[in-house]
């Protein structure tokens, strides 16, 4: 606890007391509602308390976790040890002509929405992914045939050394599910995302017909990560999890949806154990049915 102290102080040297938390509860800082405590966790609001704050880990041998708003993210029950810097309070929206530059804590269905109103088309996909845009570029996010590399033109990042670094399209080696920022570790701070001019009205009903369908197809009335596993080539990963009898199998708390099989919900009370024993379960039974290994999509992190 003296180092936990120790660190606290000096964090209180660049960040305002009121983003600095002890022993904070990750189950209120992620989309699935579970896991332990943080030993510490802070809400840096510019990029240099970020750069700061990782560089004060590093000086310190201490475990960091950079998350946004931890909608793929699944916390173990025992927590972190360590600190958690959480990038939500980066969140501005700025429009310059047909580029958004946005910060890596704003919300993907924010910057939707702005692209909305200001008329842009080529991000509608984004408008029900409930993931920031750090996390977003960190892992390609994508839906409804979108995804991030059709629209990014560059990332501001923090490198291996801590140092601010802008990366073009190419360098940020955007994949499935993958891309440099995870291959290295990097840390995003800002997108720049391209898009086109269009016609208000059609792109607003793109975006609200992409929101009804997620509605319905979606269990977005229970806590959860989203789609809970990549999709394996040539399969669809809900009619794997389906056509194995597992459609709303549950353990604990942990349910594989009935409304859509690659989401697992928290029905409930469910701690991270009974989500994690239900991902294997999972995964050994579409593994024995099929052949198929699944992935998990969701960032599983703690102890």
């Amino acid at each position: 606890m003296n180092h936990d102290n120790n660190l606290y102080n000096k964090f209180c040297e660049f960040i305002d007391e009121s983003n600095i938390f002890i022993n904070e509860p990750m189950k209120n800082h992620t989309s699935f509602k579970v896991g332990g405590p943080a030993d510490i966790l802070v809400t840096p609001e510019n990029y240099e308390q970020v750069q700061r704050a990782i560089k004060l880990c590093i000086k310190n041998n201490t475990d960091f976790y950079i998350i946004g708003n931890g909608s793929n993210l699944l916390v173990k029950d025992g927590g972190i040890r360590g600190v958690v810097i959480k990038l939500a309070k980066l969140n501005d929206i700025t429009v310059e002509g047909e580029k958004i530059i946005v910060q890596s804590g704003a919300e993907l269905k924010d910057v939707s929405k702005r692209a909305v109103e200001e008329s842009l088309t080529g991000i509608e996909f984004a408008c029900g992914i409930p993931g920031s845009v750090g996390g977003a570029v960190t892992m390609n996010a994508g839906a409804y045939g979108g995804e991030i590399c059709h629209i990014i033109e560059s990332a501001l990042i923090l490198d291996e050394n801590c140092e601010m670094r802008t990366l073009g399209y190419h360098e940020l080696e955007l994949g499935y599910r993958i891309s440099a920022i995870q291959k290295y570790k990097y840390t995003v701070l800002q997108a720049v995302f391209k898009l086109k001019n269009g016609n208000h009205d059609d792109i607003e009903k793109r975006v609200n017909d992409l929101n009804r369908r997620r509605r319905e197809r979606q269990p977005l009335e229970y806590p959860s990560a989203g789609s809970t596993f990549k999709r394996p080539e040539g399969y669809y990963t809900g009619k794997l999890v389906e056509d194995s009898g597992l459609k709303g199998v549950s353990i604990g708390g942990a349910q594989v949806s009935s409304k859509h099989s690659g989401f697992i919900i928290n029905k409930g009370e469910a701690t991270a154990k009974d989500i994690l024993d239900l991902i294997a379960y999972v995964q050994k039974t579409v593994k024995e049915k099929f052949n198929v290994e699944l992935q998990t999509e969701v960032r599983i992190i703690g102890e």
